[in-house]
C-alpha cells in the first residue's frame, strides 16, 4: 500500500459474538492490513495492530481509563491511545503555569480505528475511511513491515544472547 493510499471496503466478518468476548482480543487481516478486535466492559473496539510510534503490537497492552477515556497502553514504550478514536494522550505541565501542573493533553489522532457492529451474533468491521495519512498507517506499509521484522530479529537476538549469559 502506498504511503498516500487509504484503506476502504465495506463489511468484513470478523467472528461470531461469544467466541470474540471468550477471547477479549482477537488479531484479524482485514484488507491487507493487521487489525486488533478487543473486547472491554462490554464494547468492541478495532484498531491497527501496531502501534503508531514503533510499531510494537498493542496485543496485549493493559487498558486503563485516562481522563476519562478508555486507553490501551503500548507494552513496548507506555503510549497511551484512546480506544474510540485512537488518539494520543501524554501526561505533561506547561512551565509558564505557577505552579506548573501535570495535565493530560492529546497529541491528537495517531492510531487508526475500524468501526464493529454486532449483526444476529456476528460481529463485522468496517474499515476505517478516515482521509489522509495517520501514523499507524506506517506499519502497515511495506517500509514499517520491515522496520517491525528487524525490532523482531534484534529482540530474538538479545534473548538468545541473555539465555546464554544465564
Amino acid at each position: 500500500m502506498e504511503e498516500t493510499e487509504q484503506p476502504a471496503g465495506g463489511l468484513h466478518f470478523i467472528g461470531k459474538k461469544d467466541e470474540l468476548i471468550e477471547a477479549k482480543r482477537s488479531f484479524r487481516t482485514v484488507d491487507g492490513r493487521d487489525i486488533l478486535i478487543i473486547h472491554h466492559q462490554g464494547v468492541f473496539y478495532a484498531m491497527d495492530c501496531y502501534c503508531y510510534h514503533a510499531g510494537g503490537t498493542l496485543e496485549n497492552g493493559d487498558i486503563e481509563e485516562i481522563n476519562g477515556k478508555l486507553c490501551i497502553i503500548c507494552p513496548k514504550h507506555k503510549y497511551k491511545i484512546s480506544l474510540c478514536e485512537g488518539e494520543g494522550l501524554y501526561r505533561g505541565r506547561n512551565p509558564q503555569e505557577e505552579p506548573p501542573v501535570y495535565r493530560w493533553y492529546s497529541k491528537g489522532v495517531k492510531q487508526r480505528t475500524h468501526t464493529v457492529t454486532e449483526t444476529n451474533g456476528e460481529i463485522f468491521v468496517k474499515m476505517s475511511s478516515q482521509p489522509g495519512w495517520i501514523d499507524s498507517d506506517y506499519y502497515q506499509g511495506e517500509k514499517g513491515k520491515i522496520e517491525r521484522a528487524k525490532a523482531e530479529a534484534e529482540k530474538d537476538e538479545t534473548l538468545m544472547m541473555d539465555e546464554e549469559n544465564l
